[in-house]
């Protein structure tokens, strides 16, 4: 078989492309929309919009970028090293955070599943429990573990896939039209409010374009599946949502700390409500493995190439950052223990705040880089045009859902970016030295460049 007829076709990387984006941040998410109401649909139908406009800005990006490092690579070309840095700072640090979010899911889950009751210390002992568990069951490697995440995801997928087709012969459209707007918020507030929660069940779709080089004809088909399988997740996702909100009555919906687990007890039995959320358990501890070595390895990755510190790149002899993941797993323990809430669903949307915030930073920078990138790649005008105004909405709308994550979530992100500066000040040097030797030993290429 030639290497040209090995390469997925369009069809297969938006199928690839749409299950990527669907892991485990939906899992809570009907609960906390429940707590604004179904006029989240709205956010929902915005931040579609939004994302389409990103996913097909990033897939540009990966299509013309010649800088290896994914967004940080795309940040470089506008911003310089210290932009590189920042972009994959700032996205390792949002990783970090969304690990607690997904540990905080599945405890809340199994809590619902055992039928227990938890007090704020003991939600937040179980979670750093369970953050400690997947950090050490990586220290032997990721290959049991990666394929551990591969099958559980589908724990979270095949669920939200069959309410979205079948919840429809149990929905109620009073029900749903009674949780439209449960406390009378104005409609600016309430739509702005649930922006960020719709945001994070998108977050990944930087990653769509990761596998251009498998693709065929990847320059016409890497934006088709980036795009279509972006809009069949968000299709998904605003339908699953919807569904359940007709479905299961608000005040009963919003308490709930595992409401797939609910609607699916509602829809067929106390059983299977009880199978599905065993299945998301394992789904978020399988995607909570997988997460914890790779946010590691973006870490060790920087770090070789002179971007983070040093003790982030030191592995054992089977490559497995060690050290690394401990200072990181120190990190997402104090996280933890920072945001303990009387409710869990409260502590959940603190951190998936926090997580927008710094993950919004490289997508921002990525938006500005694309400019560049297509000045430098010498894309003709009138195509560099019609990119570039997608990207001035991906940024706008980027803008609005770091407005909407609210004072707190700002205050953090803010205060972590200017630690990463300083953090930058122990590794800058390393590029400067760098500089000086290319000037001495090729004076008329250092200039050039």
């Amino acid at each position: 078989m030639s290497a040209e007829h090995s390469k997925m076709n369009v069809w297969q990387l938006t199928i690839l492309t749409a299950v990527n984006m669907m892991g485990s941040g939906i899992i809570m998410l009907p609960s906390k929309l429940a707590e604004v109401g179904t006029i989240s649909i709205i956010s929902w139908i915005i931040t579609a919009g939004g994302s389409i406009a990103l996913a097909y800005a990033f897939a540009r990006c990966g299509m013309l970028s010649r800088k290896p490092g994914g967004m940080g690579g795309y940040a470089e070309y506008a911003f310089g090293k210290g932009g590189n840095y920042m972009a994959n700072y700032t996205y390792g640090l949002s990783l970090v955070i969304a690990n607690v979010a997904i540990a905080i899911t599945a405890v809340g889950y199994a809590v619902v599943l055992f039928n227990e009751q938890l007090s704020p210390i003991q939600t937040c002992i179980w979670t750093i429990v369970l953050l400690c568990i997947t950090t050490f069951a990586n220290f032997g490697g990721a290959r049991v573990t990666g394929r551990i995440g591969a099958v559980t995801v589908w724990g979270v997928i095949i669920p939200v896939v069959v309410v979205a087709l079948l919840g429809w012969f149990w929905f109620r459209g009073s029900t749903w039209t009674a949780a439209w707007n449960p406390h009378g918020l104005p409609f600016g507030s309430a739509v702005t409010s649930s922006i960020a929660l719709t945001l994070w069940a998108f977050l990944g779709l930087e990653s769509a374009n990761a596998n251009s080089d498998a693709v065929e004809n990847p320059e016409r088909n890497v934006p088709i599946a980036v795009m279509v399988g972006t809009i069949s997740a968000a299709v998904i996702y605003i339908v699953s949502t919807n569904v359940i909100a007709g479905i299961i009555p608000n005040t009963e919906l919003a308490s709930s700390t595992a409401p797939f687990g609910l609607v699916f007890a509602k829809m067929f039995s106390p059983v299977v409500g009880s199978i599905v959320m065993a299945l998301m358990v394992l789904a978020c501890v399988g995607s909570l493995l997988g997460w914890q070595f790779t946010v590691a390895q973006v870490f060790k990755s920087s770090a070789d190439v002179g971007y983070f510190l040093p003790i982030f790149g030191k592995a054992t002899r089977n490559g497995t950052p060690i050290i690394g993941m401990l200072v990181l797993l120190v990190a997402q323990v104090a996280l933890a223990l920072m945001t303990v809430s009387p409710q869990l669903a409260e502590q959940f949307q603190r951190i998936v705040n926090f997580a927008v915030v710094t993950n919004l930073v490289p997508y921002v920078m990525s938006m500005a880089a694309l400019m560049a990138i297509q000045k430098v790649m010498q894309v003709p005008a009138h195509k560099a045009l019609i990119t570039n105004i997608v990207a001035l909405i991906g940024a706008a709308y980027s803008y609005y859902a770091l407005w909407s994550s609210g004072s707190e979530a700002l205050m953090l992100g803010g205060l972590c970016i200017f630690l990463g500066w300083t953090l930058f000040g122990f590794v800058a040097a390393r590029f400067y030295d760098a500089d000086v030797k290319a000037h001495v030993a090729h004076p008329g290429e250092a200039l050039q460049e």
